[in-house]
């Protein structure tokens, strides 16, 4: 192989990698429990937290280990799934 054809196929990586990227980036999935929805992105960003009044009450009345438990399983539930949609689109 020249050194054209390994600039050429090295320009063509790139090109599908960055195909890769904008396609990654375009995955969003919502995941809920307990009046916690969060949406993680592709890149395992996390785009939107939103919490139901009642879940907020809850939290503000004194139940904020309970709160954070709950929220922390939602954002790892959001992720997990982001990233199973990611390898399924990938694949």
């Amino acid at each position: 192989m020249g050194i054209f054809d390994q600039v050429k196929h090295a320009m063509q990586m790139r090109s599908e990698a960055k195909r890769i990227q904008q396609e990654i980036e375009k995955i969003s999935v919502d995941y809920s429990n307990g009046g916690i929805t969060v949406t993680a992105k592709g890149d395992f960003t996390i785009a939107k937290i939103s919490i139901s009044p009642e879940t907020w009450a809850e939290a503000s009345s004194g139940k904020h280990e309970r709160f954070e438990t709950m929220l922390f399983n939602v954002v790892n539930g959001a992720l997990k799934n982001v990233k199973k949609t990611t390898q399924e689109r990938m694949a």
